[in-house]
């Protein structure tokens, strides 16, 4: 954002308005994190607020300050409707792109509520009257801190604030382990727990609720890791059948990419998670160093994200992805064997 930007967002909120704040469908916890850190700042400056998802999302998110306020679009279609196209505002957080609110879609592009986009991903599109746009941040959450902190208002951070954008941050870096992970982040972070967020609560809200299900489908999902050592590529497949056997719920494969790139001279990890449901194959890819995940998921997934972590999808059944993405590996080889 610019001066001007900043300029014209502050007056837009220097008084009473009718706000609605959105995320991507399937919101993680940069997205719940985002939204309700955002919620609470502006319920402090008299703002009518109201936090819509397009769908669900994991029960160790259920527990974030603010969160038994979220309507849920998919199940309240109607009532969230209305009060988007009553909206005088609709803040869109963690994506860039109206199709990733899936059915929303609709309701929003018709709104004619000034949208602000605040996003880390890349490629925005230009949909927003105003955009805070910036690859370089961890997370969303970082994103709303600094929005808060150009507006002027650090000091209003309370520990609901700090404890919903601490989530954000801690899932979104890996726990403060990935690239993005900056000197600047750490300062923020240290700032919201002196603002009251109880750090190591958090990680034991988000991290240590497994259930012996859970760890089951962990156990059936490393089974099932495959290795394509010429290509410093792992990948792992969880079939409809094995979710359903191990009794999936949502969120409960939250992180299992990861444990594919955590292997010694793997440079690029996959899981390819099947959705009779929606008739999709769900897609996550993680990277080390240079290699652009958000490229090889933009032109191959329909998907994106950022350079070391994005999401796709497929419609081909889950063996034909799974072997659609070994034809394409080649032609990165040299890439991935460089890092």
């Amino acid at each position: 954002m610019n001066k001007q930007d900043i300029s014209n967002t502050k007056q837009l909120l220097s008084t009473s308005k009718k706000i609605v704040i959105v995320p991507h469908k399937n919101p993680d916890g940069d997205a719940i994190g985002s939204i309700l850190g955002l919620y609470h700042y502006l319920l402090k400056s008299n703002h009518q607020v109201q936090v819509i998802t397009p769908n669900d999302y994991p029960n160790f998110l259920k527990w974030i300050p603010g969160e038994q306020n979220i309507l849920k679009h998919d199940s309240q279609t109607k009532k969230c409707d209305d009060i988007i196209n009553d909206a005088d505002i609709i803040f869109t957080l963690d994506f860039n792109a109206l199709h990733r609110t899936g059915s929303m879609e609709t309701v929003l592009e018709a709104s004619k509520a000034i949208k602000i986009m605040i996003d880390h991903h890349q490629a925005p599109d230009d949909y927003a009257t105003y955009i805070f746009s910036d690859v370089s941040m961890s997370s969303t959450c970082e994103m709303v801190y600094h929005f808060i902190d150009m507006l002027g208002d650090l000091n209003v951070i309370d520990i609901n604030i700090a404890t919903c954008l601490y989530v954000g941050i801690m899932t979104d870096t890996g726990s403060f382990r990935f690239s993005s992970t900056s000197s600047k982040t750490h300062r923020v972070i240290a700032d919201l727990i002196d603002k009251g967020a109880n750090n190591s609560e958090i990680h034991n809200n988000v991290y240590d609720t497994n259930s012996y299900k859970s760890l089951q489908l962990l156990g059936c999902a490393l089974t099932n890791l495959k290795v394509i050592p010429e290509s410093k590529t792992a990948y792992i497949t969880l079939s409809q059948e094995e979710l359903n056997r191990y009794d999936f719920k949502k969120g409960d494969t939250e992180g299992i990419v990861n444990y594919g790139l955590s292997l010694e001279n793997i440079v690029l990890a996959a899981i390819f998670i099947e959705d009779k449901q929606e008739g999709i194959v769900k897609i996550s890819l993680r990277s080390k160093g240079s290699f652009s995940v958000n490229d090889m998921s933009r032109t191959h997934f329909d998907g994106g994200g950022h350079i070391n972590a994005a999401g796709g999808k497929s419609n081909l059944s889950l063996k034909d992805t799974v072997e659609k993405f070994i034809s394409i590996l080649p032609s990165y080889n040299k890439a991935l064997n460089n890092e």
